[in-house]
């Protein structure tokens, strides 16, 4: 069951309110390079980002945001800290949503922002970073980790109720929340919390994870934890490498808990002695054929004769690796077998035959 929420509408896109789960992406570019800016927003967007953050450190970053805007299709969230300035010509520029960090930027400076965006009727996200909470002290003794765990947690969620309580005595409503923290455990407890405490959508994400494989793991334990409690309406992945990777990761992590019908799920075994081929070089040969399908098929490449048939029969198209050919399933069918370099050809071709015209 998802937790219930009030709808929030982002430019064009809602979320929130039993909403399909929205991925966001964020550019790593400098915002004030403005070419690189939208050849890597249209690239997100190609990827399935369907809203877009920019970071704005600077005046002229800000300044840059209409030109942006003209030029890309899909949302444009201002990611604004310590400068009320900044999110107030963010506002000016045109852009979809602000996100500020309560961490740091007091009352006194969020006011005047709640009362612009309230004025041009856009939403703010209050990203709570347990990194920019203060009163927070480094752990010394690792025997009382659960409990620097639970006080973090509870820090970031009083941070964010009182910053929602600002901005609903300004009668200021159209609030997404996000409680991000680089431990995993802490995310979670926090997003438990805030939960059960408010209404408004939540943006789910684990901060600053690290290089691709650690981050990977620590997205999807904390992010697809959430995700099978019903918590989270909107999420970023966060990665030391390409935000085109971030995006393909949130999907992967939707696909997983059956939350997007976009592309295919893959089904492969990890190989073993059995193994007839080089199992990692075909897989490799062939997602670049399979990412072609943009459809939610099932797609079995299993290695040998004895998982093989099974899996791939249980897929809607799949082969099953025999000595120098595939035996090629559709619909738990045999339908032909083919030599093996002519595999990623018959399942392309396969597969869109599946695909609904």
């Amino acid at each position: 069951m998802r937790r219930k929420s009030k709808v929030v509408k982002i430019g064009e896109v809602k979320i929130g309110g039993g909403h399909p789960v929205v991925v966001q992406g964020m550019t790593k570019t400098l915002t004030e390079d403005i070419p690189s800016t939208i050849e890597q927003i249209q690239k997100l967007q190609r990827a399935g980002a369907r809203i877009v953050r920019v970071a704005v450190p600077n005046m002229k970053a800000a300044k840059s945001l209409s030109l942006i805007k003209k030029e890309i299709e899909i949302p444009l969230v201002a990611d604004i800290h310590f400068s009320s300035e900044l999110a107030l010509e963010a506002i000016k520029q045109g852009v979809d949503k602000i996100r500020i960090n309560p961490g740091n930027m007091g009352e006194k400076k969020i006011l005047p922002i709640i009362r612009k965006a309230q004025e041009k009727g856009i939403p703010i996200r209050i990203g709570v970073n347990s990194g920019s909470l203060k009163g927070i002290f480094p752990l010394k003794d690792k025997s009382n980790l659960e409990k620097h765990q639970r006080i973090i947690a509870k820090k970031m969620v009083e941070s964010a109720l009182k910053t929602i309580n600002l901005l609903e005595k300004e009668d200021f409503r159209e609030i997404v929340i996000s409680l991000k923290s680089s431990d995993v455990l802490t995310t979670i407890l926090s997003y438990r919390l805030i939960s059960k405490k408010t209404i408004y959508p939540l943006h789910l994400g684990v901060t600053a994870t690290g290089p691709l494989f650690q981050g990977l793991i620590k997205s999807a334990i904390g992010i697809g934890d959430l995700l099978v409690e019903g918590i989270g309406d909107t999420l970023r992945v966060s990665l030391s490498d390409s935000p085109l990777k971030e995006v393909k990761a949130a999907y992967e992590i939707l696909k997983s808990l059956n939350l997007s019908r976009r592309g295919p799920v893959i089904i492969s075994c990890p190989g073993c002695g059995r193994c007839k081929i080089d199992l990692n070089s075909a897989i490799k040969n062939l997602l670049p054929k399979l990412e072609e399908i943009n459809f939610p098929l099932k797609i079995g490449i299993m290695g040998c004769e004895v998982n093989g048939p099974g899996e791939a029969r249980e897929a809607d198209l799949g082969v099953a690796y025999i000595k120098g050919a595939g035996v090629i399933f559709r619909k738990g069918k045999i339908i032909k077998r083919v030599k093996e370099e002519e595999i990623g050809e018959t399942l392309l071709k396969e597969a869109k035959k599946l695909i609904p015209q």
